[in-house]
């Protein structure tokens, strides 16, 4: 059901963004002008997020005081001290991305993105960004790192603040920017989790010919998927700056609707709707000038950096250099270049500090070898170049495999499964190797019928597109009965929540997602409202051996165990061992033969690469008994929140299936 869901809102978004206005024929800038506007990008996102921190999730139940100009404050010692501007999540990600560039070309696939993750993000990593990764080094590729599904965090503002950098690269190429940003979107987010960075893209793509602020929210609209909810949440906020002078009134009944009022699940200060409408009053009520636009955007609170960054870089964009307060890009005495010309990596592994004017330079190249690759022209004498861009070209994905959960097959029960790519209806789809289990036949990229054999089967599929033909290998199994579904006793050490432990804590989940006890284990249900639960018993920071397992008044006879995890917090949720015991004819707990778990569990108890949503499949030597469970330590993780610091470990659980 997930591969149909996720492929239906990405076919929604595809033909929706092609039936958009193309901005039509032919548009022309100088390389002079392409690259002063670019320069503005950089330079504004870095002072955007550099004096926006200081404000970031600071101003929540009431906006930010109008104690303007609001200045750097306490980040002008940063400044002073690294000699120039420094990373953070808002600027990074986007230097990751243009290093993929010059390495893959300017359209990169999901698979080479996703090694740029797994190499170069180590820690400073929240929310969606955070769950993405966990699911990365799980196995998974984006989009599936971004769904509903799997990413609980599907909805919060990540996506918007990374991915500018493919419309900067996209001079004029409105409708190609929108498309690719949504494409990157889905690295992290779903739904409309992704359309805020959909109408960014476009808005900074449109934003190098186009210097009026109310006319670029418009193409930006225009970019989005027709009533999604983020148009209708842009429309609402043109409504209230139309009706309300003061800006404080519009933010008024901004929060009530979309923070208080928001349903329990979606309801962060984080959330990418609520965020991207703090970012449109701030455009709309700073009318085009950036000091007044720039703490507009952190004077609406909730994640003020974030917003502060990419709506700077985006007035960047409309008026370039110029456009920029020269004591912003020059806060420390003595500078005589932006931020002093160094760009100083704090945040990513391996990652090279940089000097802002290559960074400006190889940004202006990668343009450059787009515009051309997509029906553009550079002509003119070195020095006095103008570049010819089509601003009708479209952007289409790379053809590549997703990888993400295999179809869950059950011996007698109805599949009908659809492997997942872009778009399976220009590929070419084949059964390469192996045989399909008994019962099921491959047409399309789908995965038809009714399993009658249970057992391992692993297949060979491979797909063209005429021209070029990829293959991947998928080990398909099909299960037997789920006796866990017959179980007369759940096992558990603890089987209640503690509300009143959980309430304290920094928990970055809607409360309805936590289930109140632990049967919730064997309803077949793994998302959604109370499906999640949570060993969380104590706030004493103890070590703790957790168990989940069953109990039948007859003998059964296991050989399989599937363990589906749930959200992870950032203080635990995690088991760092695993293993598995039976009841032996004592009545004693005594070790299965032979366990196997696949895939094994994260390579360290790291919070940044445990995956949400999870599936382990251990198998082991078949025992004739009346119980089983799994059991293992649950991970203690240290954590910054006052209250959080000192809460016993504790394991993250929505299903767990028995098979003989």
């Amino acid at each position: 059901m997930m591969k149909h869901t996720i492929r239906i809102v990405l076919l929604l978004t595809v033909v929706l963004l092609a039936t958009m206005p193309a901005q039509a024929g032919k548009k022309k800038i100088s390389k002079a002008e392409l690259h002063d506007k670019i320069a503005a990008s950089w330079i504004g996102q870095m002072i955007g997020n550099i004096y926006g921190l200081p404000h970031e999730n600071k101003y929540i139940n009431a906006p930010g005081a109008e104690t303007w100009p609001y200045g750097y404050t306490k980040n002008l010692d940063k400044l002073e001290k690294y000699g120039g501007a420094f990373s953070d999540d808002d600027t990074d990600v986007e230097y990751m991305y243009l290093l993929q560039m010059e390495k893959w070309g300017p359209e990169p696939t999901y698979a080479q993105l996703k090694d740029a993750w797994m190499y170069h993000i180590r820690d400073r990593v929240w929310l969606a960004n955070r769950a993405a990764l966990g699911l990365m080094h799980y196995g998974y590729t984006p989009p599936f790192t971004g769904s509903k599904a799997l990413n609980p965090h599907w909805y919060q503002i990540d996506p918007q603040l990374i991915n500018e950098i493919w419309a900067v690269t996209a001079p004029g190429m409105v409708q190609y920017a929108a498309r690719k940003s949504a494409w990157a979107a889905r690295i992290t987010s779903d739904d409309w989790g992704a359309d805020p960075t959909i109408h960014y893209g476009a808005m900074y793509s449109a934003a190098f010919f186009e210097q009026d602020i109310r006319k670029l929210i418009d193409i930006g609209l225009a970019a989005l998927p027709q009533g999604s909810r983020y148009a209708v949440t842009v429309n609402e906020m043109i409504a209230l700056h139309a009706k309300y002078p003061d800006w404080k009134d519009a933010w008024k009944i901004m929060a009530q609707k979309y923070y208080i009022d928001e349903p329990d699940m979606t309801k962060t200060i984080w959330n990418a709707n609520l965020n991207g409408a703090c970012a449109i009053l701030a455009m709309l009520y700073g009318e085009g000038d950036f000091q007044h636009t720039l703490d507009l955007s952190c004077a609406m609170g909730f994640d003020a950096d974030n917003q502060a960054a990419t709506v700077a870089g985006l007035l960047g964009v409309m008026y370039g250099m110029k456009g920029l307060p020269e004591n912003l890009y020059l806060p420390v005495e003595g500078w005589t270049k932006p931020f002093n010309d160094k760009y100083i990596n704090i945040t990513r592994y391996d990652m090279p500090d940089a000097t802002i004017s290559s960074m400006i330079d190889r940004t202006v190249e990668a343009a450059v070898k787009l515009i051309l690759a997509k029906g553009g022209k550079l002509s003119g004498s070195e020095g006095n170049e103008t570049i010819t861009i089509n601003s009708s070209a479209t952007f289409e994905a790379p053809m590549e495999f997703y990888i993400g959960p295999l179809p869950e097959l059950n011996v007698n029960q109805a599949i009908d499964f659809e492997f997942y790519t872009e778009d399976n209806s220009i590929y070419n789809w084949s059964l390469a190797e192996g045989k399909l289990p008994p019962g099921l036949t491959f047409s399309k990229g789908k995965l038809s019928g009714t399993p009658v054999l249970a057992g391992y089967f692993p297949v060979v599929l491979q797909m063209d597109n005429g021209k070029s033909f990829i293959k991947h290998n998928f080990d398909l199994l099909v299960r037997p009965e789920n006796i866990a579904m017959q179980a007369d006793t759940i096992y558990a050490n603890v089987s209640k929540l503690n509300e009143a432990v959980l309430d304290s804590c920094w928990f970055t989940f809607g409360k309805s997602l936590y289930a109140k006890d632990v049967s919730v284990i064997n309803d077949g249900i793994t998302s959604g409202a109370a499906s999640v639960f949570y060993s969380l018993a104590a706030k004493a920071k103890l070590p703790k051996v957790d168990y989940y397992g069953y109990g039948w008044n007859h003998e059964v006879e296991p050989a399989m165990i599937i363990f589906n995890t749930g959200g992870m917090e950032e203080f635990g949720g995690w088991f760092s061992s695993l293993s598995v015991q039976y009841l032996d004819a004592a009545g004693r707990w005594v070790n299965v033969e032979n366990v196997r778990l696949q895939p094994g569990l994260p390579a360290s108890g790291e919070v940044f690469i445990q995956p949400h949503n999870a599936q382990y499949l251990i198998t082991f030597d078949k025992v004739k008994t009346k119980g089983i469970r799994i059991i293992g330590d649950a991970a203690i993780q240290s954590h910054w929140h006052k209250y959080t610091k000192n809460v016993s470990g504790f394991t993250s659980i929505t299903e767990l299936s028995v098979y003989p």
